[in-house]
């Protein structure tokens, strides 16, 4: 398991840079996917150097990086899956950035407990680029109005997310992207897995979200 998660860490890293340079961006970071992963799978890829981790779920992560991060100084966790309200203050705790900002109730809960904590985790807004009614984000349309509310109490937006549809060429969903957040302007971009990161760093994303390319698939 070891040298398997660090060569596929070199390959994805390798592919990246190039995928990156063709499209004349810079290189994305790469948040390796360790949800459902246990803490003796994660290590190898601490070992080898590699520090940004990305995870699903408030309680998972919490169970298991507390003490992974004390190990490893220098761990930056990024929240991908979707938020509920009521976990907005955990994760504004736990974690550094939070990718899956989609609706009013949710920027309200999470102003609140950011004020509170004093902790200020940078976020996505999450956009349903697909308009899929069993994905989470805001509708394309509402983006620029969800922006804004979010801006008004003080959440610190800085990109855009996204999930294209499965099965279909991600390449005109992550273009589609980058121009919304060219037109809102909003810097970074959270496009791109295990599956098309490839696409996504030469459309210009800022992050992907890989897990399977590193970890292997999941039992």
């Amino acid at each position: 398991m070891t040298d398997d998660s660090v060569s596929r860490l070199a390959t994805v890293s390798a592919q990246l840079q190039h995928a990156a340079k063709l499209g004349k961006h810079a290189t994305p970071t790469l948040i390796a996917v360790s949800k459902t992963h246990d803490a003796d799978t994660i290590r190898p890829l601490l070992d080898a150097g590699h520090r940004v981790f990305g995870e699903n779920r408030v309680q998972e992560a919490a169970a298991k990086w507390p003490a992974l991060r004390e190990a490893y100084p220098g761990v930056e966790l990024h929240l991908i899956g979707q938020l509920q309200s009521n976990k907005a203050a955990d994760a504004v705790a736990l974690f550094d950035v939070i990718h899956t900002v989609d609706r009013p109730s949710l920027i309200a809960a999470l102003s609140e407990a950011m004020n509170k904590s004093g902790r200020r985790p940078d976020c996505f807004l999450q956009v349903n680029i697909g308009d899929e009614d069993q994905k989470g984000g805001c509708a394309i349309a509402e983006a620029a109005a969800m922006l804004e509310q979010a801006r008004k109490v003080g959440l610190p937006i800085i990109g855009l997310m996204a999930i294209p549809p499965h099965g279909l060429d991600a390449a005109p969903y992550f273009a589609l992207l980058a121009k919304m957040a060219r037109e809102l302007g909003l810097p970074k971009l959270s496009m791109g897995m295990s599956e098309d990161y490839e696409v996504a760093a030469m459309l210009g994303a800022s992050h992907v979200r890989v897990g399977s390319a590193l970890f292997g698939a999941r039992a």
